[in-house]
């Protein structure tokens, strides 16, 4: 079964002409990223260097200097390239026909399935945003703004005071982000998903408490009552 996240119902907030644009007509950069970020997921990072990078990908060490500025510029890009991908992922979840709990399964299924290949690159350059790394000071915003305003207001839309909405959606990023990196550590898969599921439903407790609406309970999670998680 899938596990089932915290609710997602979250306006696309980017510039709809800019990101028209910018999938309409990529840059050298924005297309040498996204080939980068193609290798890495079906090779994984380790300890790869920028000139086998280059030869996987088909261009020159010089020109991901020229792009990036050192290994470590590129690998915070290619962070916040997928960091954003998901974004959009659970921008159009949120959007579609989908329970929003429902929607939650999904968008937690894709992120913890690409765990294994993405996770340890995402904590170790969380670290160099921590300590204030110029190259990481584009993905240290990102971590601090990126997801909180979204589902803060998933959680608004469901009927929570700002206040409370805030709060929950800091103890959701916490609780997905520490989820992800015991799949990593441990590979305990269906250990996280029942933790999650668990998490879930807390929440759909507390969001049918806060806005005074009827706790329901959503197909997935009548089905999952009886199943373990995968």
């Amino acid at each position: 079964m899938r596990s089932t996240p915290p609710p997602l119902r979250v306006p696309d907030r980017r510039a709809p002409s800019a990101a028209a644009e910018t999938a309409a007509s990529p840059g050298p950069r924005e297309r040498l990223l996204a080939r980068a970020v193609a290798w890495f997921a079906e090779h994984g990072v380790g300890d790869t260097s920028l000139r086998t990078l280059a030869t996987g990908i088909g261009t020159s060490h010089r020109m991901l200097i020229y792009h990036f500025g050192s290994r470590e510029g590129l690998l915070a890009a290619v962070v916040e390239a997928v960091e954003q991908a998901e974004h959009a992922a659970l921008v159009e979840l949120a959007g579609s026909d989908l329970d929003p709990f429902e929607a939650g399964a999904a968008f937690w299924t894709r992120v913890a399935d690409r765990a294994a290949v993405f996770a340890p690159l995402f904590f170790e350059l969380s670290t160099h945003a921590m300590r204030g790394a110029p190259h990481a000071a584009d993905l240290r915003e990102w971590l601090h703004t990126g997801w909180t305003t979204a589902l803060r207001d998933s959680f608004v839309a469901l009927g929570l005071p700002p206040d409370r909405a805030g709060t929950l959606a800091l103890q959701s990023l916490a609780m997905a982000r520490g989820l992800l990196f015991e799949v990593a550590v441990t590979g305990d898969r269906a250990a996280a998903d029942a933790a999650m599921a668990a998490w879930a439903d807390l929440v759909r407790r507390d969001v049918a408490s806060g806005s005074g609406r009827p706790e329901t309970r959503g197909p997935e999670l009548r089905r999952g009552a009886s199943r373990a998680p995968r």
